[in-house]
């Protein structure tokens, strides 16, 4: 399969995005920072974030200027594009696909032996599908901010896979999108495209991200 995409979308949509994003996840609001977006996450496996929907000075002084690791660089653009822009000490990480679709997830019931909670807070809904013994099987996130609905962190367990549960989690979180006007997108790996897909999602743009391997070499 081609990993190009099918549907090219606007960059520019990056940031109301990773502004969603932000408030799915309960991080601190993305700040315009050298012609992109700098998100300080302060995670144990990201300190900080620079996003950026095309390439620009910005980016390559970044890339030119960061030494340390757990600071990533991001741009809309095929990994290639990215890595001709950087140093050598940076690497690249597994590309991510932007998708759209243009209708809500389909209607699905949940096998037996589940059991389904969903959560809401504001703009942000959480969906947990428990198993019999009330063991997390499938969740995931979604957010509706500044005209899109984001769907976030959608993870079936190992175990439980194959039963149409993260179906499920996708079509609960869609009932939760208020305004029909609002787009929908998510940003999926490349084993989640090929699910994504299927369900009538297209690929909109490529998500390259490159950091800087620690003192261990990971």
């Amino acid at each position: 399969m081609s990993s190009e995409p099918a549907a090219a979308i606007d960059p520019a949509l990056i940031e109301p995005w990773l502004r969603a994003r932000s408030v799915a996840r309960g991080l601190p609001q993305p700040v315009r920072d050298r012609g992109g977006l700098r998100l300080d996450t302060n995670l144990p496996v990201e300190l900080r974030r620079y996003v950026f929907a095309r390439p620009g000075p910005g980016l390559i002084e970044l890339g030119r200027s960061i030494t340390a690791p757990l600071v990533f660089l991001k741009l809309c653009g095929p990994p290639e594009q990215l890595a001709a822009l950087l140093p050598a000490h940076w690497r690249l990480s597994p590309v991510g696909y932007v998708m759209t679709c243009g209708t809500p997830p389909a209607t699905v019931g949940l096998s037996p032996g589940y059991r389904m909670e969903i959560h809401a807070n504001g703009p942000v809904t959480e969906v947990c599908i428990l198993d019999d013994r009330d063991a997390l099987a499938a969740s995931g996130f979604a957010a509706e901010w500044d005209g899109l609905f984001i769907y976030d962190r959608i993870v079936t367990d190992a175990g439980h896979r194959r039963k149409g549960l993260g179906r499920a989690v996708m079509a609960a979180l869609g009932a939760a999108r208020r305004s029909p006007q609002s787009r929908q997108l998510l940003v999926a790996t490349e084993e989640g495209r090929a699910l994504y897909a299927m369900m009538g999602w297209d690929v909109g743009l490529l998500f390259s991200s490159a950091g800087i391997a620690d003192d261990t070499g990971v």
